[in-house]
């Protein structure tokens, strides 16, 4: 089907705001090349269930796009317009499923060498759109602390290498009730800008019950259960023979939270977070530290909080591949070494995460080692490329980036 031919009835299975906001702009959609409209329609097929900064996103293109001239839009998706698809693309059920549809799409544009002129009209669009509608300011300058915890060590490891140009070089930190600081600060933050899905916890290990509410929580052995279903699920679409690596994505990228015994209603939003940590981050159902280290990336490029708190435990060691994903170790011996390793990398990459969001030049951010007493601090206020060995305290650090 073209978008020409969209009707209000083609949106009959889309939940009821992506409904509304797919039949308001019924007209504009029509005018759509049919690869952009699909993008646009996986957006907005779970609209629903999106964070707020994602939401906002979906209604800025439909604003930018309807402000443009039918010539301005021509020209500015003129790349998606010209792209040459095969009647078994154009036919699939892009409208109610587009994620099969774009994943078909992905590999044709690859087999049919136009996948580089779709990225740049792609870049382009991006361009413009961001252009227009710049993205607003967080309501606090934004925070980012990561923490390994006292199981982390590693003989031998100089820690926060990457990170240390970037700020401040702690190596005599006083731990001393410095996770309990940091709480304070959390909740504190969550207190003070209570807006819905801007203050994250991230936990590799198990939650601490007493950080507020307020923080959208999500943590490695709470899903337990449902990290279990999701290698079951795994299993199956593997030993079924429907498909490859690509069949086993778009099955996963399908998964929804009943299909792995998790909440709908008022916590649907978040259960649809987890099952697409768990459904697309790769290693993310077996290691801790790569389910912490997505979890904030997700986060951070989704839900762009302004507090985002994650901790690091002991990973399992690796064994081979058919036996971590039929979980037949029902007690895996951990790696204290190899998680440190993979917090240290996915403290920087968090760092990264954070300044691609608005208002990085006036962010913070914190790493800390409990078990070597070193930390990292990264702020607007602080020089970079410095050290320290003065015995300083977490709650000290905290200060100077509040």
């Amino acid at each position: 089907m073209l978008p020409s031919q969209l009707n209000a009835q083609s949106f009959d299975s889309y939940p009821p705001q992506a409904r509304k906001l797919a039949v308001d702009n019924l007209a504009l959609i029509r005018q759509l090349p049919v690869a952009f409209a699909a993008l646009l329609l996986r957006e907005m097929n779970s609209y629903d269930w999106r964070f707020p900064a994602e939401q906002r996103t979906v209604e800025d293109q439909f604003s930018f796009l309807a402000s443009q001239t039918a010539q301005q839009r021509e020209a500015l998706l003129h790349g998606f317009a010209t792209l040459s698809l095969p009647d078994s693309l154009v036919g699939m059920d892009w409208i109610r499923n587009p994620q099969p549809f774009l994943d078909s799409l992905t590999a044709h544009l690859w087999a049919s060498h136009q996948h580089d002129g779709f990225r740049d009209s792609a870049a382009a669009y991006a361009e413009a759109w961001s252009t227009a509608r710049p993205l607003p300011l967080p309501a606090m300058p934004r925070l980012a602390i990561v923490v390994l915890n006292n199981d982390l060590r590693a003989e031998n490891t100089s820690l926060f290498r990457k990170l240390r140009p970037q700020g401040v070089y702690f190596s005599n930190v006083d731990g001393t009730q410095g996770w309990k600081s940091i709480v304070s600060l959390a909740n504190a933050r969550a207190q003070k800008s209570p807006e819905p899905w801007q203050h994250w916890y991230i936990e590799g290990g198990a939650f601490d019950s007493t950080l507020s509410p307020q923080l959208a929580a999500i943590g490695y052995d709470d899903l337990q259960s449902t990290r279990a279903a999701m290698m079951r699920r795994m299993q199956q679409i593997l030993g079924s023979g429907r498909g490859g690596p690509e069949e086993l994505r778009t099955l996963m990228a399908m998964t929804t939270p009943a299909d792995l015994g998790l909440p709908s209603g008022d916590n649907e939003t978040l259960s649809r977070f987890k099952v697409s940590v768990l459904g697309e981050g790769s290693g993310t159902q077996i290691f801790s530290t790569t389910f912490v280290q997505w979890s904030a990336r997700e986060a951070l490029r989704r839900a762009q909080p302004s507090t985002l708190l994650m901790r690091y435990a002991p990973r399992q060691r690796q064994l081979p591949m058919n036996e971590m994903l039929s979980g037949a170790s029902a007690h895996p011996e951990p790696d204290p070494a190899g998680s440190t390793v993979d917090a240290d990398m996915g403290a920087y990459y968090t760092w990264i995460n954070q300044q691609r969001l608005t208002g990085a030049s006036q962010a913070s951010f914190l790493v800390w080692s409990q078990a070597q007493n070193v930390a990292v601090a990264v702020s607007p206020t602080l020089p970079h490329a410095t050290e320290s060995s003065n015995a300083v305290r977490v709650e000290t650090l905290l200060q100077q980036l509040s």
